[in-house]
This record gives structure tokens, sequence and C-alpha cells, in this order.
């Protein structure tokens, strides 16, 4: 079955299932006896109401698993351990801004006081404009100015639960100007940067080296100051960031060890601390390898609770300090499952071919050498076979190049190339056949699937820091898939490319895929990109925002539509980038109308392109078949 090739089993975490029909199907978390959700099915339906493909669907019941498992976990991990504080979450806003995700956040963090991590004016507007629990709180990080500073500290005045985090000793000075004005006593929490550095993609933003946060020096300035100004017992937070998707246990357990050291002693200075917040840092498994490595978690969310909650205890007892409440602002683990990337592939491109070359008397020395190859290919002489078709077909390549071949015989030997190339495939479909050389050969002449959607609007990750999703098709589970491909997405740029896949043994350089069928589209998904893509995509190539559908499951295995959200239309984006459409119309128009007076196209010519211009500026930025 397919399920071993693409690792959905290890890396869905029971949220997906490959279905009898060869299709994956959505589960729902809460009842994993119901009908899962036909995904390709749902995809078709969609388009037949005229939401295309590339879309991005979110799924509020695996938003809502999160947001419940994380907080049930940490209660289970405090009753076990008889911890004697409390945990309470906050969601940090600038994982995912988008006000439907935000607003459900909100609604299902709600019976746990989850609360919200802000780190600009725009985040603080957001989370003030939400019905929150008195308890839940408000991170206020990042820089801030005296605006930001004032709405934060009068907002404690309409019972937010807000906390003022202090960045660097600047901030304390504009601080103590803004609340000496009023009658306010802010909640104040100081950032201290933790000696321990974690691995992963995000390590510099641990360590002595991160941007944000205070030495020891500095917290000692600001414990002084504070204290000589009378607003030291305003000072009840610390904050102390673990890193982002942090793969091993172990760091997070010694960071958790040096965060609560700290704390310690800043009760021995005199600061009444209650909150100890940890930062991000719990990861996803994103390729279910299990392991602590940059793109998958050698822990599971239970041992993670469990092992703060125990690290954190051992140490307030040791230093005989009261348990405080503990607060993580988990991100990416909240989002990242809850949001699935759907495309079709336009066309594919190969580099092999099952067109037969046959040997010809007039054919050149290489060319005959070359077709010669196929008497020898056997599994024990692949190899060998693979540098020989190399050689000579680069050799044929390098004659051009001089003039002493004409293009004609090159073609022929580019034919026969590829042929051969086939055949080599062929024979290394025998495992025994394969080695590790021949994997990389093969990556060489893998095919290209040709997708529609833009890398650098839905997947910025996967170009700027090499961070791999979880990818399959929707359909044909049920077959072996017989090519391997990269893909390229639709934008005129090589970087525009996957070509790191998730699969059942591991991480590939290619992905298994089908063959395209004329009458059928192809669809492949994206998977568990909650986290960052959406508020990180760019317009490169002017391709603008997908079309977004938040959808409910049911137990029939069926689906609701909750919200949706049309992509961008060109004439959107290209105001986005200062372009006036209407003046461009205008302009276009000019420009038909001239070449109407000059005879060149006829009045009704006219009136066909100025439709087909108009038809372009109200329509998706992606390619569109002619049935949509």
């Amino acid at each position: 079955m397919s399920t071993d090739i693409y690792g959905i089993h290890d890396w869905g975490d029971g949220l997906l299932r490959i279905l009898e029909n060869g299709h994956i199907g959505l589960c729902h978390p809460e009842r994993p006896e119901a009908e899962p959700t036909d995904l390709l099915s749902l995809v078709q339906n969609l388009s037949q109401r005229g939401i295309a493909t590339p879309v991005l669907i979110r799924v509020t019941d695996f938003l809502k698993r999160r947001i419940e498992e994380i907080n049930l976990s940490f209660a289970d991990a405090i009753s076990e351990m008889d911890y004697k504080g409390r945990y309470q979450g906050v969601f940090p806003v600038k994982v995912n801004q988008q006000a439907e995700v935000i607003e459900r956040i909100a609604d299902y963090g709600h019976p746990y006081n989850f609360g919200f991590e802000v780190g600009s004016k725009a985040e603080l507007l957001i989370a003030l404009s939400l019905n929150l629990p008195a308890e839940a709180a408000i991170i206020c990080n990042g820089i801030k100015d005296s605006e930001f500073l004032n709405l934060a500290a009068s907002s404690l005045k309409l019972g937010f639960n807000i906390f003022i985090v202090l960045e660097s000793p600047r901030e304390l000075e504009l601080v103590l100007d803004v609340v000496k004005n009023t009658d306010v006593r802010p909640q104040l929490g100081v950032r201290i940067k933790l000696t321990n550095t974690v691995s992963g993609n995000w390590s510099e933003s641990s360590g002595d080296r991160s941007t944000f946060g205070l030495t020891i020096a500095q917290i000692m300035d600001v414990i002084e100051t504070l204290r000589a100004e009378g607003y030291l017992d305003c000072l009840c937070l610390q904050h102390s960031h673990l890193g982002s998707q942090v793969p091993n246990i172990i760091e997070i357990r010694k960071s958790v060890q040096e965060a609560c050291q700290f704390f310690a002693e800043l009760r021995r200075e005199g600061v009444p601390l209650r909150y100890l917040d940890l930062g991000g840092g719990l990861g996803i498994d994103y390729t279910g390898e299990k392991t602590a490595s940059a793109n998958s978690i050698n822990y599971t969310l239970r041992e993670y609770c469990l092992n703060i909650i125990e690290t954190v205890k051992d140490m307030m007892d040791a230093n005989e300090v009261e348990h405080p409440v503990i607060i993580t602002e988990s991100g990416r683990a909240c989002v990242a499952q809850s949001s699935l990337l759907i495309f079709n592939v336009l066309e594919a491109t190969h580099f092999d071919s099952e067109i037969e070359v046959v040997a010809q008397d007039d054919d050149h020395p290489y060319l005959l050498k070359m077709l010669e190859i196929q008497t020898y290919l056997t599994r024990e002489r692949v190899q060998e076979c693979w540098n020989d078709l190399k050689y000579y077909r680069d050799e044929i390549r390098a004659l051009f190049r001089r003039n002493q071949v004409s293009l004609a015989v090159t073609a022929r030997s580019e034919r026969a190339y590829l042929y051969l190339i086939m055949k080599i495939k062929q024979v290394l479909r025998d495992p025994e056949a394969m080695t590790e050389d021949m994997k990389q050969a093969l990556v060489q002449v893998a095919d290209i699937y040709h997708c529609n959607f833009s890398l650098f609007q839905s997947l910025p990750d996967v170009w700027a820091i090499d961070q791999i999703h979880p990818l399959a098709p929707l359909q044909r589970l049920h077959e072996p898939p017989q090519r391997v491909a990269i893909l390229s997405d639709i934008t005129c740029d090589s970087d525009g490319k996957i070509d790191k896949f998730v699969l059942g043994d591991g991480v590939s350089d290619t992905l298994p895929v089908h063959d395209l069928k004329a009458d059928e589209d192809y669809f492949l998904g994206v998977f568990f990109i909650g986290a960052y893509q959406e508020t990180l995509g760019d317009l490169h190539n002017l391709f603008g925002d997908t079309n977004v559908v938040t959808i409910g499951l049911d137990d029939a295995g069926g689906f609701e539509i909750l919200k949706e959200q049309d992509g961008d239309t060109i004439y959107e984006v290209l105001s986005y980038v200062e372009y006036e459409p209407k003046r461009l119309l205008s302009s276009f128009k000019a420009i038909v109308e001239t070449a109407v007076k000059k005879g060149k196209v006829s009045p009704a010519d006219r009136r066909q392109m100025i439709k087909a211009y108009t038809d372009s500026l109200n329509g998706y930025t992606y390619f569109e078949h002619s049935d949509h």
C-alpha cells in the first residue's frame, strides 16, 4: 500500500487515513470511528461550487483538537506531578494572524483561560478586541513605543490580564515615563537571555546571541531602577524563550532548568515573580521520524508537558520557592496541523521516453555505442551502463558545440538517451539493483511535475529555510506509483520548486507519483502548513493569496463550509504594488482604439480585446481551467 510510501500513518497523527478507494480521508479527531471525509471528493465539490485550486483548507476540528490537547496534557501533568501552580497558555499572534484562525483559537481556548502573545501594536489591537476570560494572559513582547505602552497599561483598567515584557533597558525608561503619568500599576515582565542554545532551524533565537532579552547585568540594573522608583512590586513575570520547533527534549529540559534558576535567584533578590513564561519550543513531527532533527521531534506532547512540570517543580522545591503559574507560547504546535494546501498538476516534463531508437548504418559511432548499452544492461552492470550512457551523450554534445555533428544527429542521440534512461529505470525497479549511487543518479533524471501554486506565496519556509512539509497525492493511493518527480511551481523562478519529500522510509529528493491522465486532474496536498506560511507569503510574479475555505467535519464523512475567502484577483494584486487597475484599463483601451483608427483591428476585435483584458483583471492570479 502507498501508506508505506508516503508515511501518512507516521506523520498523519491520526488525522489522515488512506481510504479503500485510494483517496486520502480526513478523520474527525474527537470521533475516530466516524466515516472519514474523502479529501478528493471535498476538492471536487469545492470546484463545482466555483472554488478552484490552489485552495487552502482550514479544518476547525484539527485546530480545536490541538488547543484541547495542549491544555489537557498540562493539566494531567500537573495532577500527576502534584504541582501546586497552574498552567495557562498563550498563542503568538505572529504565527498566524488570520482573523478566522485567531477568533477560533480564542473560542476554543476560552475554557482554559488561553490567551495571546503580541509583538506589535497591530497585534495588540487584535488581542484587545477579543472576548477573553479575565485570567487569560496577553503577553506584550517585541519593541514597544510610548503609544504601544500607554494602550497596554491603560487596558488593565478594562480588566485585561496584560503583561508588558521588558526586552531592553531602554524600554524600562519608556514604561516608567508612561505609568508615571497615569494611575496604573502595570504588570511587568522581564525577558532573560538563557545561555543554553538549542538545535534546529531556529537555533539562533536561543542563547547569548538571541536578538531579544536582557543579560544578567542588565537584569540587575532593571531591578535596582524599579526598586528606586517604587515599582519593583509590579515585576511579576519572567519570560525565557526556549526556542522554536526544538527537536530534542533534553534541550528543553536544560533550558527550563536554567530559566527556573534565574526565577529562584530573582525571588531571592526580592522580586515578587509569580508567572514563569517559557516561550515557544513545542515542535511538530513533520516527517514522522520521531528523531531529534530539524523537521522532527523525539518526544510526545505528554512527555513535553511532564518534563516541563517535573523540572519546574523540582527546581522550585530545591530553592524553596512557591510554584509559579507556567505560561508557554505554543504557536506552531497549535495551528500547524489545521491547514493544508491543495493544488493540481498542470503538466509533466519527462526525462525518459518509451520511443525506441533503432541503430542505423550511418549513425555516428558514439550513438551506435550508446545503443549497444542495452545489450549488457543487467542488474549487476546497471551502474556501468549509466556511466557509459552519460559519457557518450556528453561526447556527442561536445561535438555539436564544436560544429562537428549536426543538429539532427544530436537530436537523434538525445532521443536514444531518453529511451535508454527508461530502460535503466526499469532495471532499477528491482530493489537489489538500487544502490545509493543509483538513487542519486535517478534524481538527475526525475520528472518535473509543473503544479498550480506559488511556493513563495503559500510555502515560503520551504524556499527560505528548507522546511519540509508532508506531501502526498490525494488519489490513486491503491496504485503503485510508477514515476518519481520533483515539483515546480507556476512562477518563473528556478527556486520555485520542492525537492525534499517525506516518505515512509525517510526524507527523499524525489516524490513517487502516478502517470498523468488526460481526462483526470491529479491533485497533491501539502499538509501541516498552518504556522507562518499564510502570513509570510509574498507576491513573487504577482501571484496572490489562494482561495481559502474553513470547514468542519461531520460523522457521515461529509463537511460543512464555515467560511469562504476568495483568493486575490489580478486587480487586487496590482493595487498592492501601487498600480491603479482602472488607469491600466483606460490606457489599454486607448492603445486598442488607436489600432482601430489605423485599421489594424476591427471594432469587433476591439470589443473582444477589452473584454479579455477586463476579465483578466477580475480573474484569479493562478492557472484557471476554461470550465471555471
